[in-house]
C-alpha cells in the first residue's frame, strides 16, 4: 500500500510537470507569435493551469466557504479573459501552478512506518499446558498464562520470569546498547528479544496493554497531534481578496476604466507571496542534502528554526552505540594486564554475547598477538563463559558467575566500583579458581559530540539528554559531552511526556534519536531527526529529517541554516508585498496595463526565486 501511494504521488507530480512545461511553451509562442495558430496559444496555459485553480476555488467556497489565495487568482483569470487579455490570464495561471507544485513537493509528508512497527509485534506464543507446549497466536494469550521463550525468540507479552536465566536485548524499548541479564523474578517486555537461555514466564500484560502495542499507539497519537503549517498567502487570503476587490471596484467606479480594475486584480495575485516560502525551503533542503541531511518533511526546517530545546538520545546518537574495552585491571601478581586481557579474550572467542564479542574485537584491534582457541567452552546464560585456555581454567562474566563457583571477589568488586559508577559494564575474570581482575566496557562518546554540543549552546538552544540507560552511564556521557540537563531511565512514554511538558510551556523541541524506542518522541517533537546510518528504519520513518551519514558535527549547520532560511523568507515576503503595492499604485494611475502588470509582477517572482537560490551555497561562519 505504501509503495502504491508513492507511485501515485510521483505520477501526480509528473502530470503537473508536463502541464507546466506545455503551458510555458504555449506562453512563449503567444508572446512572440511563433506559430500561426487559429487561437491564442495562451489558452493552453489557461486550460492546463488555470481551470484547475478555478475549480479548486469553487469547490472550497461551495463546500466550506474556504477563502484561499486561489479565489483572487480565479477572479483575476476570469476578468482577464472577459476583457480579452488572454496572455495575462495564462501567465498568472502558469506562475501560480508553479508555486503550488513547489509547495506540494516541499510539504508532502512521508508516512510513518507504522507497518514496520506492527511487524515487530510477536505473532505467536508458546503456552505451557497440562498436555504440554502449544503454539497459539500472541493475541490469544491471557493474563496468568505460563509461557516458554526459547533463545532468539521475541517475547510475546509482558511478564515475569519464573524459571531460567538469560540475556535480553531491550533496545526496542529502552535503546540500551547492551543486553541485560535476567533471572527469576525479573520483568520482561513484549517485543524484546531473548538472546541466549530459555526461560518460563507468567504473562502480566497482554494484547493492547503490552509494551509494544502501547508504543505503536504512542507513535500514532504523536503523529496525529503534530500541527501542519499553512502557507502565509492562504492565511492572509481573505484580507487579500477583500483589499483587491475593493481597490479594483473603487478604481473602476472613479475612473470608469475596467482595464485598470483588471490590472489591479492581476498585479494583486499573490504569486511572489506564494513562492516566497517554498522556494526558500527547497533551496535550504538542497543545502542540507549537501551536508548529509535528508529532509523528509517539507516544513521541517521552518519548524526547526523555532526550537528552544534539543533532546538527544544517548546510545547511537551521542555515542557510537557499541561497547568497547576501556580498562583492564589485574588483581594478582602472577599475571600482567596484557596476559589477563589475552586470557579473557581467548575464553570469549566462541561467545555469541555482544560483550564477549566486544572483548575479542578490542583485543584484536590492538594487534597484541593471536588468541588461543578455548577448550571445554561453556556459555552460561545470564552469567558469562567458562573455558580452558591452554593449561588454565578461565571464568569471565558477572559477579554471580564467580560467586557460584566459590570465588571471593571483595577486592575486585571494590576496585570496580568506580567504573560501575561511571556507567561501565564490568566483566570479572577468574583464572584457576582465583579472582584475577576485571575488564571495564563502555559505550564511548563520539569524538565530535562535545564540540557539537558547545556550538548548539552558543546558538541559544538548550541541549538535553533523554535516555533509557541508567543514571550513572547517562551522567558520565553527559559530563563528557557538556550537557547539564539529564533524564535517565526513560521509557518511550517518558520521553514523549517530557516533550509534551516542554511544549506546554511554550518551548519548541527537536528530538534526535536512532532507536525504535525513540519513534514516539521523534513523532511528538516539533522536529524529529533520526540517525540514518545506525538508526532503525522505524526511527527514520518517524522522523522529519534523517542524518544519512551519522556525522552529528553538521547538526549546528542545520540549525543555523533553518534560521537563515527564515530570514530569507521574511525578506522575500517583505519584497513581494512592497512590489505588489507599488504595482497597484501604478495600475490605479493607468501606467500599467494587464500584460505589463503581469510581467512586472512576475519579475518580482523571479527575484524572489533568485534570492532563495542564494541559500543553496550558504555556509555558516563559526
Amino acid at each position: 500500500m505504501e509503495k502504491l501511494e508513492r507511485i501515485l504521488a510521483w505520477g501526480g507530480f509528473k502530470k503537473d510537470i508536463v502541464c507546466l512545461a506545455l503551458s510555458g511553451i504555449a506562453l512563449l509562442i503567444s508572446i512572440f507569435d511563433l506559430l500561426p495558430l487559429p487561437f491564442d496559444a495562451a489558452w493552453i496555459a489557461i486550460v492546463l493551469c488555470g481551470v484547475p485553480i478555478v475549480l479548486e476555488a469553487l469547490i472550497g467556497l461551495a463546500t466550506a466557504f474556504d477563502i484561499k489565495a486561489d479565489v483572487l487568482v480565479s477572479i483575476a483569470l476570469i476578468a482577464s479573459v472577459i476583457i480579452g487579455e488572454d496572455f495575462a490570464a495564462g501567465e498568472v495561471a502558469f506562475i501560480m501552478q508553479l508555486g503550488a507544485l513547489l509547495e506540494e513537493m516541499t510539504v508532502a509528508r512521508a508516512r510513518a512506518g507504522i507497518e514496520r512497527l506492527v511487524k515487530l509485534s510477536p505473532q505467536s506464543a508458546r503456552v505451557l499446558m497440562e498436555q504440554g507446549e502449544r503454539m497459539i497466536p500472541a493475541g490469544e494469550v491471557k493474563v496468568g498464562d505460563i509461557l516458554r521463550v526459547l533463545p532468539g525468540e521475541s517475547i510475546p507479552v509482558d511478564g515475569v520470569i519464573l524459571t531460567g536465566q538469560t540475556s535480553i536485548d531491550q533496545a526496542v524499548m529502552t535503546g540500551e546498547s547492551l543486553p541485560v541479564d535476567k533471572a527469576a523474578g525479573d520483568e520482561v517486555a513484549s517485543g524484546t528479544v531473548n538472546q541466549f537461555g530459555s526461560f518460563d514466564m507468567r504473562a502480566t500484560r497482554v494484547g493492547e496493554d503490552s509494551s509494544i502495542q502501547r508504543m505503536i499507539r504512542l507513535v500514532q497519537s504523536a503523529d496525529a497531534g503534530k500541527a501542519k503549517i499553512v502557507g502565509l498567502a492562504d492565511r492572509w487570503a481573505t484580507w487579500i481578496v477583500i483589499i483587491a476587490l475593493s481597490a479594483a471596484g473603487l478604481t473602476w467606479m472613479f475612473t470608469g476604466q475596467i482595464i485598470r480594475a483588471v490590472t489591479i486584480l492581476v498585479v494583486f495575485c499573490p504569486c511572489a507571496l506564494v513562492l516566497a516560502t517554498p522556494t526558500a525551503i527547497m533551496a535550504a533542503i538542497g543545502n542540507a542534502t549537501r551536508h548529509g541531511f535528508l529532509v523528509r518533511e517539507g516544513d521541517a526546517l521552518e519548524r526547526l528554526a523555532g526550537v528552544a530545546r534539543i533532546a538527544f538520545d544517548k546510545t547511537g546518537t551521542l555515542t557510537y552505540g557499541k561497547a568497547q574495552v576501556t580498562a583492564v585491571k589485574c588483581m594478582t601478581p602472577r599475571l600482567e594486564e596484557a596476559e589477563l586481557y589475552a586470557l579473557a579474550a581467548s575464553a570469549e572467542r566462541r561467545s555469541e554475547h555482544p560483550l564477549g564479542k566486544a572483548v575479542v574485537q578490542g583485543y584484536q584491534s590492538q594487534g597484541k598477538g593471536a588468541l588461543l582457541t578455548p577448550e571445554r567452552f561453556q556459555m552460561i546464560p545470564g552469567r558469562g563463559v567458562a573455558a580452558k585456555v591452554g593449561a588454565r581454567m578461565v571464568l569471565a562474566g558477572n559477579a554471580a558467575l564467580l560467586q557460584d563457583n566459590g570465588i571471593i571477589l571483595s577486592a575486585a568488586e571494590k576496585e570496580a566500583r568506580d567504573y560501575l559508577e561511571e556507567g561501565c559494564t564490568v566483566i570479572y575474570v577468574a583464572v584457576d579458581g582465583e579472582a584475577a581482575g576485571f575488564l571495564a566496557l563502555a559505550d564511548t562518546l563520539r569524538a565530535d559530540s562535545p564540540d557539537m554540543i558547545g556550538q548548539i549552546s552558543r546558538l541559544g538552544i538548550m541541549p538535553v539528554l533523554l535516555t533509557g540507560d541508567h543514571a550513572r552511564a547517562a551522567g558520565a556521557i553527559a559530563a563528557q559531552a557538556g550537557i547539564a540537563q539529564v533524564h535517565a531511565g526513560c521509557l518511550p512514554e517518558d520521553k514523549l511526556n517530557w516533550i509534551a511538558q516542554s511544549q506546554a510551556q511554550g518551548q519548541h523541541v527537536c528530538m534526535i534519536g536512532d532507536g525504535i524506542n525513540d519513534a514516539p518522541a521523534l513523532k511528538k517533537a516539533d522536529v524529529g531527526i533520526a540517525m540514518g546510518g545506525i538508526g532503525s528504519d522505524i526511527a527514520v520513518d518517524a522522523a522529519d529529517i534523517a542524518l544519512v551519514d551519522d556525522e552529528i558535527r553538521e547538526l549546528p549547520h542545520l540549525l543555523a541554516l533553518s534560521k537563515r532560511m527564515m530570514v530569507t523568507i521574511k525578506c522575500n515576503l517583505a519584497f513581494s508585498m512592497a512590489l505588489n503595492f507599488l504595482a497597484i499604485a501604478l495600475a490605479i494611475t493607468g501606467v500599467l496595463n494587464p500584460v505589463v502588470g503581469a510581467l512586472v509582477h512576475n519579475a518580482g517572482s523571479v527575484l524572489v526565486i533568485v534570492n532563495s537560490a542564494v541559500l543553496l551555497k550558504w555556509r555558516r561562519r563559526r
